[in-house]
């Protein structure tokens, strides 16, 4: 540890080592050594460069002296986090090692593989998170951040991971402070984002529930408003409650996320890096909220089937949150994810206009006389019709090589969806594209190969202002009212 770290970490801990302890998070952000680690993040996050370093000599004094305050800082806030002792003890060695080596590309590796929150889901339970890392939607720069966060694991939840949902890797999480990176779209926590020198086995994934809830209760409000949208009560009751909702995304999203290496697959549709036709991420993303969708519906009428009194506590949540989790997906994907984002490959936002489109088709949705209306009863099937028309297209897939795969995909997407007229693919792509290597195909996707519609043209214009207003939301962001859309 270099001198410098050693001194100001002992200095921290004489004198007042019991400071933090038997703090909540919550209690923990106001701490002054919270807010003084906070600063210096902030201030070294000036010096950095895209990669992480701090590429200027002329800049690592002040680069020293900012870690000299953020290491005994971690130190002096360690005690109100026991149940991460040797993540927050290696922490300052890794800072102690960058510095040390001249503030070159950081690598937090040991800090990360010493860092399990999966272990630890505890409802309440607090973290204190500092990593060298890029924020997906957020900054592409491995900047420094730091994050007080807490843990989100109601009971419901925990038996229904303990049962036919396990999911080891899932930790779902809310926003208590955080530094700028986070003050974006970003509502992932993931390893992968971290600077480090080589890339271990990946043992979870963290989600912001309350991220997640907060934005979707300001647009779907805003929408249901500009589209005359008649919710439903128990729909309507989430958008006025945050916790209620936050609950609702980790259900969805502990099945979700589980699904993405579950099914008949093409080998491994989505988690491999490569590249491909956009519109492959967006049959993946939509095939797993699709089958949160499927699996809800299925946990709402095997457990409504049984008496009430029959039921535990925690069963009788999963019910009811289930039932919740179908207009959660809905409601998120054709009102936020179509027109969230550029246009520019936008898979998320694909996803949407296909569900929309596939509602609208089947005669669940109606667009008419300015009125958006819905009919509930029939929804649950038609939206697995959806689910398996891709699951089909996964398991025929098996056997076809990969470029016969991306057509049929294609294929299908055009079954629905309208592809922009100057597409390549529509006309048909020539014998020399199709004979050649997979990027040939790739290379011929337009940047927004299926355009918004003229609905989602006009929403859009109207909800743009409410989209943007939601960038750096939390479940304490006082959202009573949505931006003036």
């Amino acid at each position: 540890m270099s001198q410098f770290v050693q001194k100001h970490t002992q200095d921290a801990i004489i004198g007042e080592p019991e400071v933090v302890e038997d703090r909540s998070v919550r209690e923990v952000a106001t701490h002054p050594a919270w807010l003084r680690l906070k600063d210096a993040v902030v201030a070294l996050q000036h010096l950095q460069t895209t990669d992480g370093s701090v590429p200027d000599p002329a800049d690592h004094a002040a680069a020293a002296e900012l870690v000299s305050v953020i290491v005994p800082a971690i130190t002096e806030l360690a005690p109100a986090f026991p149940h991460d002792a040797a993540y927050l003890e290696q922490l300052p060695r890794d800072f102690a090692a960058w510095a040390a080596q001249g503030f070159g590309v950081p690598d937090f590796l040991d800090s990360l593989n010493a860092f399990q929150p999966q272990r630890h889901r505890v409802d309440g339970l607090g973290h204190l998170v500092v990593f060298p890392m890029y924020t997906q939607n957020g900054s592409a720069s491995r900047f420094v951040e730091a994050l007080l966060v807490e843990v989100i694991w109601p009971d419901f939840i925990a038996e229904l991971e303990a049962g036919d949902y396990g999911n080891e890797l899932f930790v779902a999480l809310r926003f208590v402070d955080f530094t700028p990176g986070y003050d974006t779209n970003s509502a992932v926590l993931f390893p992968e984002t971290v600077s480090m020198r080589e890339v271990p086995a990946f043992t979870w994934g963290a989600i912001f529930q309350d991220r997640e809830a907060a934005r979707y209760r300001r647009v779907v409000r805003a929408a249901a408003e500009v589209t005359k949208l008649d919710l439903p009560e128990a729909a309507a009751a989430m958008l006025d409650d945050q916790e209620l909702t936050e609950r609702v995304f980790v259900m969805w999203d502990i099945i979700h996320d589980r699904s993405h290496m579950r099914g008949d697959l093409p080998f491994d549709p989505f988690m491999i890096k490569q590249r491909m036709p956009f519109f492959l991420y967006s049959l993946e993303e939509l095939r797993c909220d699709l089958t949160a969708f499927r699996e809800s519906v299925s946990l709402q009428r095997s457990l409504g089937a049984v008496p009430d009194a029959e039921l535990s506590d925690a069963q009788r949540a999963i019910r009811d949150h289930a039932a919740l989790v179908q207009y959660a997906v809905l409601f998120d994907r054709i009102f936020r994810f179509a027109i969230t984002g550029s246009r520019v490959r936008n898979y998320d936002g694909l996803g949407g206009q296909l569900l929309f489109a596939w509602l609208h088709q089947h005669g669940v949705l109606h667009w008419t006389d300015t009125q958006l209306t819905i009919d509930w009863d029939a929804v649950p099937d038609v939206v697995i019709a959806l689910s398996d028309q891709i699951n089909d297209l996964y398991w025929r897939s098996i056997d076809r090589p990969k470029s016969a795969h991306w057509l049929a995909a294609y294929e299908m997407l055009t079954q629905t969806l309208t592809p922009h007229p100057a597409s390549a693919w529509a006309k048909g792509l020539p014998t020399e594209t199709l004979a050649g290597p997979p990027r040939g195909l790739t290379d011929a996707v337009l940047d927004d190969e299926f355009p918004l519609s003229m609905f989602y043209e006009a929403l859009d214009k109207k909800m743009a202002t409410v989209i943007r207003s939601t960038a750096g939301i939390t479940g304490t962001t006082d959202d009573a009212q949505p931006a003036a859309a």
